[in-house]
């Protein structure tokens, strides 16, 4: 299909996947006590660090964090409400390690459980969630394997929710990065994940105080997350994430020996990509980008929006000079479906392509009928602009 090019020099430029080599920090520096650690910006997942991250480990309740996001995915599309009043089961009030005492019978407000899981790491309110959402464990877990393949997480197998011990049980740092990622899509889900304390059944006889079982959200500056774990055979793990500015950062050990070498670890790494890195903003998340035109559609034109944030990561000092973002758009003829691919928008260095980012409809188009095609002449139809691209943003 014949693509139209438009092409914009560079102020700002768009995520970068590949860093030079240089940029890299020394394996053996930031991790060394850890099995396995990534850090990646969160934006462009561009990895500035990496240990044996793609050895299969048991990841303990950072498991959690795929629980999290199918919470998260099932708000956002109405199955679930915050409100709603979820029903413990037997077999959820059983659950052993970090818990908040569920009993067989209570009834909790969906947001007071997803603070539980994402704050305290309860192991019985993430399965009081998953039987919510699926109506089994067994069932939920099917939807974590599904989603965990759908994200390209090659590496992964999950057999429960939470994460206590099982057979068959494992993920890699890097595809905890790639869970972490696309949980920060949903940027609500910190509001419960960067909670230090806070208190559940309040006014109740069985009042319950939660603490964060990530100490750094109250005391590294940006931390807002995101998951722990810890069990006697997957050591101290952490997934975390920390945002200064418009700049986020995921970093992620697992295998730690203890708790202050994970801290201390995952501390040197934050610290290392925002000593060294820094990123532009060229669209915020809904920014317009521009028009495009819709053949033979109901209406002739889609609105084309930024999915996400896009912004370029650069070494601090770098200029971004050498690069420039290209859109390529395509011939789109209606019906358009909702999430249809309309455009590509790419980043460009040297003639090579680094980043790319698929630009998708928002909302479905149909076609248009036959007195309305019959009503739009070639000649009018010539003086609808095909784009009309934003500048990019400063």
């Amino acid at each position: 299909m014949r693509s139209r090019v438009c092409v914009w020099a560079l102020l700002l430029c768009l995520p970068l996947t590949v860093l030079p080599k240089h940029a890299w920090a020394s394996e053996k520096g930031l991790a060394p006590k850890a099995k396995s650690a990534i850090l990646l910006d969160a934006d462009t997942g561009t990895v500035l660090y990496e240990k044996n991250s793609g050895e299969k480990l048991p990841p303990a309740s950072i498991t959690k964090i795929m629980t999290l996001l199918l919470v998260m995915e099932a708000l956002e599309k109405g199955k679930i409400s915050y409100s709603d009043k979820v029903r413990v089961s037997e077999y959820a009030s059983s659950m052993g390690g970090s818990q908040i005492y569920l009993e067989t019978g209570e009834q909790m407000e969906l947001k007071d459980l997803l603070k539980a899981v994402a704050v305290a790491s309860a192991n019985d309110a993430s399965v009081a969630l998953a039987e919510h959402i699926a109506g089994t464990e067994d069932a939920f877990v099917d939807m974590m394997n599904k989603r965990a393949k759908e994200l390209g997480m090659k590496d992964t197998r999950f057999q429960n929710p939470n994460g206590l011990p099982a057979d068959d049980h494992y993920t890699t740092a890097k595809d905890v990065a790639i869970m972490s990622r696309e949980l920060l899509k949903h940027e609500q889900v910190t509001r419960y994940t960067r909670i230090y304390d806070d208190h559940l059944r309040k006014g109740t006889k069985n009042p319950f105080w939660l603490v964060n079982t990530n100490r750094l959200v109250k005391f590294y500056e940006g931390m807002d997350g995101l998951k722990t774990g810890f069990t006697d055979k997957a050591k101290y793990c952490l997934s975390a994430t920390a945002k200064r500015k418009d700049f986020r950062v995921v970093a992620v050990v697992m295998g730690e020996p203890d708790a202050k070498a994970r801290n201390q670890e995952i501390t040197r790494m934050l610290d290392y990509a925002f000593n060294q890195f820094t990123n532009r903003v060229v669209y915020k998340r809904g920014e317009w980008i521009g028009h495009l035109r819709v053949d033979k559609g109901e209406k002739n034109r889609i609105e084309v929006r930024a999915p996400r944030q896009f912004s370029v990561l650069m070494r601090k000092g770098e200029s971004p000079d050498d690069y420039q973002t290209r859109v390529e758009w395509k011939n789109v003829h209606a019906p358009v479906r909702q999430g249809q691919v309309l455009g590509t928008v790419k980043v460009i260095k040297d003639g090579k392509t680094l980043s790319e980012l698929k630009l998708l409809s928002a909302r479905e188009i149909p076609r248009a009928g036959l007195w309305k095609t019959l009503k739009r002449t070639m000649g009018a139809m010539l003086f609808i602009p095909e784009v009309a691209p934003a500048e990019p943003g400063t």
